[in-house]
C-alpha cells in the first residue's frame, strides 16, 4: 500500500484533493454569507485554510483509497438566517460547491493546455498535477450533484421540485446514505458518472481518459 505509487499519489493527488475540497466548502460558506447566514463565518469556515475544513474520517478515507476518494466537513447553514426565498438561497448555497469545482477544473485545464503548448519542457510531475486537478475537480463536482442525501445534489433536487414532493423526498433521504455507501463500495459511482466525467475532462484538458 505504501509503495512508490502511493508516495507519488500522496505528493501529487493529495494537494489537489485538499485544494478542491477547501474551495468547495469555502464557496458554500461564502454563498451562505451572501444570503445572510453568518454561521459558517462565525465558526471559522469562511477560509481557504484546509485545516478548517478537514474531516477526520474523510481524511483517513483519502489514505485508505490511495487518494481516489475523500470528503471534508459540511459547512453549517442556519435556514432561519437566510434572506429572501429560503428555497432559492438553499439552491445556490448547495450549487456553489459543485460549480466551484467545475470552475477550478476549467482553470487547471486552461493552465494544462498552456503549459503543454510551451516550448520549455517542465517536469512530468507538473503536467500530472495539473491533469489530476482537472480530473479530481470534475469528479468531485459530479459526485456531489448526485441526488442522494447528504450530498449537495439532494438539496438542489429538493429546491427544484415543487414543495408537495417534500414528504416523498424525506422518505427517500432515510435510505440515501445506504445507497451512497453501496455505490462507493461497488464502484457504481464510476459506472454511472464515468462517461460524463470523461467528456468534461476532455473538454477542459484535451486528454481522453
Amino acid at each position: 500500500m505504501f509503495g512508490a505509487d502511493f508516495i507519488q499519489r500522496a505528493i501529487l493527488a493529495a494537494p489537489a484533493i485538499l485544494f478542491a475540497l477547501t474551495v468547495h466548502e469555502f464557496c458554500h460558506a461564502w454563498t451562505a454569507l451572501r444570503f445572510g447566514d453568518t454561521t459558517a463565518r462565525d465558526m471559522g469556515r469562511l477560509t481557504l485554510n484546509p485545516l478548517a475544513h478537514l474531516d477526520l474520517f474523510g481524511t483517513l478515507m483519502m489514505f485508505i483509497s490511495q487518494f481516489r476518494f475523500g470528503w471534508a466537513k459540511p459547512v453549517p447553514v442556519n435556514p432561519m438566517n437566510l434572506r429572501g426565498n429560503p428555497r432559492v438561497a438553499d439552491f445556490w448555497i448547495s450549487a456553489a460547491g459543485p460549480l466551484s469545482n467545475l470552475a477550478l477544473a476549467f482553470l487547471f485545464g486552461m493552465i494544462f493546455r498552456i503549459v503543454g503548448g510551451m516550448s520549455i519542457q517542465l517536469p512530468q510531475g507538473v503536467y500530472m498535477f495539473l491533469f489530476l486537478s482537472v480530473m479530481i475537480n470534475v469528479s468531485l463536482a459530479f459526485f456531489n450533484v448526485l441526488p442522494l442525501y447528504p450530498l449537495d445534489g439532494s438539496h438542489i433536487l429538493r429546491n427544484l421540485l415543487p414543495p408537495e414532493y417534500e414528504p416523498t423526498l424525506n422518505k427517500i433521504e432515510r435510505f440515501s446514505p445506504i445507497i451512497l455507501i453501496a455505490l462507493i463500495v461497488v464502484g457504481g459511482f464510476w459506472k454511472i458518472l464515468g462517461p460524463f466525467i470523461s467528456v468534461f475532462v476532455y473538454i477542459f484538458s484535451g486528454i481522453r481518459i
